[in-house]
């Protein structure tokens, strides 16, 4: 008989050739989240991570499929061989994503493959720009929060000292001052990459005038990574400013419009010297063949796929009109698929917005709390609704 045992974590904590500093690492939660080796026992509205709510309709995932079974038919080069690594240099994805950034920027100059690194998920290209910007010391990274978790969990995975800002509690615009202090701070290890998100996760605000201007005026050593995660649903790009600014690079994914959450395919755009330094850094054969095969699909099939996003607009502000309505709650608006919101009067919001969402999960909507708010991601009409009465009841009773 095999006996399965937990590994308890602070038996991990104690190994002697731990290192020590990842003792208070505050791991990222993933979907669906709660203790490990809890099961879901209720059907549940995963509104909580900002994946587009609709599946790849049924005729794309067959032609996946037969991408898979039927690949001996395919010419050598494009076929599936189980036996086979991926296509390590990902040549053909590339070329693909080249064509489709430059025509959502409407540039009339090209992007060429050069410009184009394909990594598993964003979170894996992050992490190869902090290896080759960061590590052994040789720089630290700015956030201004609340952002993305990932940014700082990667930093400090690798060592890397993380900077923290704040973000203006009115509209969530980046503390410009507080960061060129930090940029300016001559006694601790320079910052060498700074994170700027364009929208904002959790909080939805799309880059100011102000911001980008502050981003140019950022000297050449410095790194700036503009997160385009959700840029098919803000339509803001900085992409056109990419041959002028060689020390920018934009990082998008398959994971939130295009439907491929499953598939963890994120790619970085930037200057050829940089891409070719992500390109030395990753990890061989990083993604897998049906991976590849799937974000070419999508993009093949751009048009039909992209074509809900008005529609999921129209219910993220549906939502928002909804959720405002309620005294209790402060709403901001999005320029992503995703609302930001706050609990007022309750004297440990924390603690009351923490009760809300387990209640909520209980009686079947899965929301994130995060950043010292709720983000709640924009699904279908029906399950919009169900959020909007289930925090309706909530309240009512808190």
């Amino acid at each position: 008989m095999t006996t399965t045992h937990t590994q308890d974590p602070s038996v991990v904590a104690a190994l002697p050739f731990i290192r020590s500093d990842l003792t208070s690492l505050q791991a990222y939660t993933p979907h669906p989240g709660g203790a490990a080796g809890q099961a879901v026992t209720v059907e549940i509205d995963r509104v909580d991570t900002n994946e587009n709510p609709y599946d790849l309709p049924l005729e794309l995932k067959q032609k996946l499929a037969q991408t898979w079974v039927e690949s001996l038919a395919e010419p050598l080069g494009t076929r599936i061989e189980s036996n086979r690594y991926p296509d390590g240099g990902h040549h053909r994805l590339k070329a693909e994503i080249a064509g489709y950034v430059a025509a959502s920027a409407g540039l009339t100059d090209p992007i060429l493959p050069s410009q184009i690194s394909v990594g598993n998920g964003s979170d894996e290209l992050l992490r190869s720009l902090l290896i080759a910007t960061c590590v052994g010391g040789a720089g630290s990274i700015l956030v201004a929060g609340p952002t993305f978790s990932m940014y700082g969990i990667l930093a400090q995975t690798l060592g890397i000292p993380v900077v923290s800002i704040d973000r203006s509690v009115a509209n969530f615009e980046v503390d410009l001052a507080a960061a060129q202090t930090a940029i300016d701070d001559r006694q601790g290890t320079p910052i060498r990459v700074v994170f700027m998100v364009n929208p904002n996760s959790p909080t939805g605000n799309a880059l100011t005038a102000a911001e980008l201007d502050w981003m140019r005026s950022l000297p050449p050593e410095i790194l700036v990574v503009i997160d385009e995660a959700y840029f098919e649903f803000s339509q803001e790009t900085v992409v056109a400013e990419l041959a002028a600014q060689p020390n920018w690079i934009v990082l998008r994914t398959f994971s939130k419009a295009f439907r491929l959450a499953a598939h963890r395919v994120g790619y970085a755009v930037g200057h050829p010297q940089l891409i070719a330094t992500l390109e030395q850094v990753r990890l061989p054969y990083n993604l897998p063949s049906i991976s590849l095969a799937a974000a070419e699909l999508v993009l093949h099939h751009r048009q039909s796929l992209l074509a809900v996003i008005p529609q999921l607009i129209s219910e993220r502000d549906r939502l928002f009109i909804a959720l405002a309505k309620f005294d209790r709650l402060k709403v901001w608006r999005s320029d992503a698929n995703f609302l930001y919101v706050r609990l007022l009067g309750t004297e440990n919001a924390d603690l009351g917005m923490a009760e809300l969402v387990a209640q909520l999960k209980s009686r079947g909507t899965s929301i994130r709390h995060t950043g010292g708010g709720l983000r709640i991601s924009i699904g279908t009409p029906a399950e919009n609704e169900r959020t909007i009465d289930r925090i309706g009841q909530l309240l009512t009773q808190m």
